[in-house]
């Protein structure tokens, strides 16, 4: 143990000296140098030479340092539906960057490479960097994301999203959402336009991702009452939250706490990092997930999608009221957008959708929020 935090400070020295090193914001001083990150709500207290539990964030000599600032381990020009946004930009692309770490602890994540890895070297791309990729790749947005950006990647996207805003691009989050308000209101205040977070489970959810889904919900609900766009994603994983009381449970609550034309993900697991040592199945049936899909929408849900399952048909947008075809996709990567303006071709129902017009380029948001 005592070799292992020694080879941890002298990596997180050698980091200091780079341009992926910042002193970090929100966080106190405690005694005997001890210091409180308040970026997510484990708030955790570091001592002098050791890393939070995201492991991107370093106490060095009393003061909070960050060693993820534009410390990139992933970058793509993503269709939206990847992230997934489905009703918003639905067809346009956003360069999508991740760093290193994260502050869960699921034993199936899908990006373990990265997120169950902590920072040892500086692989940095500066904001007017990103920005002059984005304009290369033709992206029209941000996303921050792969692993947990709010953790990894917040001091950078509160440096990133305004240079975005300025030249015209949106900015979104793929989060956990177990950010703190402080964390959350300078996000928006930042520019943050849309955010799909992760709802994991129900109340025995803690076990297995060591954090309380409450917070995940309130952060959620802040996001969706300041005007961000919010969509939900929920992995469906047998024997943790696919039973049909906690599914019906999580639909409830978007309609209730969110509104019910708050789009809900439903998508299908398949067995990473250490899922098989829990004795979790391999992955989920069509047919689990299908019921999930069928539980929103009875519940109530407007927009309800289907996840990891090529060219299903709940990939689509349909009219929450008359069921005409409104966006036609084919996995991730082909998509059409069937109407013009923000409602249905047939019926006339207002649609919750922000897209842009191919035509003259003009932008169509989605409703304000419908909470009740």
């Amino acid at each position: 143990m005592k070799e292992r935090f020694e080879r941890i400070r002298k990596i997180s020295e050698k980091l200091l000296e780079t341009p992926c090193a910042r002193l970090a914001i929100l966080w106190e001083e405690l005694d005997n140098n001890i210091v409180q990150c308040n970026v997510c709500e484990r708030h955790c207290k570091i001592p002098p030479g050791y890393r939070g539990m995201c492991g991107a964030r370093y106490n060095h000599g009393g003061e909070l340092y960050v060693l993820t600032y534009g410390n990139i381990s992933s970058i793509s020009n993503n269709p939206m539906a990847k992230k997934p946004f489905n009703n918003f930009f639905p067809d346009e692309y956003a360069l999508t960057v991740g760093s290193w770490g994260c502050n869960f602890t699921c034993p199936w994540c899908q990006n373990w490479e990265i997120s169950k890895y902590w920072a040892t070297k500086c692989h940095y791309l500066s904001p007017s960097r990103f920005i002059e990729l984005m304009r290369k790749y033709g992206s029209t947005g941000t996303s921050f994301s792969f692993n947990e950006p709010s953790v990894t990647l917040f001091e950078y996207s509160l440096d990133v999203m305004p240079l975005a805003k300025k030249h015209g691009f949106f900015n979104t989050y793929v989060t956990n959402g177990y950010m703190t308000l402080e964390a959350t209101k300078l996000l928006i205040k930042h520019g943050l336009d849309a955010a799909n977070i992760d709802i994991k489970g129900c109340s025995n959810i803690s076990k297995w991702i060591g954090a309380d889904v409450e917070k995940v919900w309130r952060t959620a609900q802040f996001l969706k009452l300041n005007g961000v766009h919010v969509e939900i994603t929920t992995l469906i994983i047998p024997t943790v939250n696919d039973d049909e009381k906690c599914l019906k449970s999580i639909a409830k609550r978007i309609k209730d706490e969110l509104g019910a034309d708050t789009p809900w993900h439903v998508t299908r697991y398949y067995a990473e990092y250490k899922a098989l040592e829990f004795n979790l199945p391999p992955a989920t049936s069509i047919e689990t997930v299908e019921k999930a899909w069928k539980i929103g929408k009875d519940v109530g849900l407007e927009y309800v999608y289907v996840g990891n399952i090529m060219n299903h048909p709940y990939e689509s947008t349909y009219c929450p009221k008359c069921n005409t075809l409104l966006i036609r996709r084919y996995g991730i990567w082909g998509v059409d957008v069937l109407i013009t303006e923000n409602k249905c071709p047939n019926c006339g129902y207002p649609l919750a959708i922000t897209f842009r017009r191919k035509s003259d380029g003009k932008i169509f948001r989605g409703n304000p929020a419908k909470i009740s």
